[in-house]
């Protein structure tokens, strides 16, 4: 059974070894949460302009929202500023720089009603982020940026933890992701048929645990939890930052979550930066992952 602690005085090496059991941690914002919060409502609302975000899409043509995102999004992801409050988050979670290594922050949205759940806005479906190549390592990271409530953030589904899930890991290969079907996200406005992994049998959903932070609040988990983004029926859009971690540690011992069902080609290692002088993995290490990754998916 899935336990969530909340504001745990436990240090970052305890903490990743229960993550990487399907435990769940949720802390209130820090000064550096808060800061980064601050940020992207900045940009945010230079995006906007007049309009409240959070109700725009009841204002604007899904088309036109769609574009504001597309220029807004790889804003964020790419600004200096992140690259320097996201180790600054980190530090004020008690990790050692020197060792934990971080990928871009996504700002993400979810729009009420379905008004807008593909491409730039992508509902995501059921899934474990290794399906996507990532490593067993990797924990999540999930940021309001504002007020949420449980009608629009998102499920976890635990009892699928170590049990596992028929899915189309083994046709997703992060490279041709990142070279052909990523860049492509802000033309699927109606429909998204890009190819990505997918449960291929019935689960029950119903079963789940949903987190409300405050904004700026952390919450972490393993990567290999199963999570789907949750219908949202509050009529507002939901905001959020969400990134990943991993310690190189954990990356060079292959310590993690248990792998139960992912089969994809690629590892995602190289998105990965240190947080004490944002240098890349070691490409040997990304080199090893690769190879392994191959041979399991035969």
């Amino acid at each position: 059974m899935t336990t969530v602690f909340s504001n745990s005085s436990v240090d970052d090496d305890a903490r990743r070894e229960l993550l990487f059991r399907g435990e769940v941690f949720v802390y209130p914002a820090t000064a550096a949460s808060g800061e980064l919060v601050a940020f992207a409502r900045e940009l945010v609302a230079e995006a906007f302009g007049d309009l409240d975000p959070r109700t725009a899409q009841h204002e604007l043509p899904v088309e036109a929202f769609a574009a504001l995102l597309a220029e807004l999004k790889p804003r964020f992801i790419h600004h200096p500023e992140c690259e320097r409050l996201l180790p600054e988050v980190m530090r004020s979670m008690g990790m050692d720089l020197e060792k934990t290594y971080f990928d871009v922050p996504r700002l993400r949205t979810s729009t009420s009603d379905h008004y807008l759940d593909s491409g730039i806005s992508y509902a995501y479906h059921a899934h474990r982020d290794c399906w996507y190549a990532a490593p067993f390592c990797q924990v999540n990271w999930w940021i309001p940026v504002y007020d949420v409530v449980p009608e629009n953030v998102f499920a976890l589904h635990p009892q699928y933890f170590d049990r596992p899930v028929a899915n189309g890991s083994g046709r997703y290969d992060y490279a041709v992701w990142t070279a052909v079907d990523r860049p492509q996200a802000a033309l699927h406005v109606h429909n998204d048929t890009r190819e990505q992994p997918k449960p291929e049998e019935e689960l029950d959903l119903h079963a789940q645990i949903r987190v409300v932070p405050e904004p700026g609040g952390i919450m972490l988990f393993s990567g290999a939890q199963l999570h789907s983004t949750v219908p949202n029926t509050s009529g507002t859009t939901r905001f959020s930052i969400d990134f990943r971690t991993v310690h190189l540690d954990d990356v060079t011992a292959r310590n993690g979550a248990p792998n139960v069902d992912a089969t994809c080609r690629g590892t995602t290692l190289r998105d990965f930066r240190r947080g004490s002088d944002l240098r890349g993995m070691p490409e040997e290490l990304a080199l090893q992952y690769e190879k392994e990754a191959l041979a399991k998916a035969g």
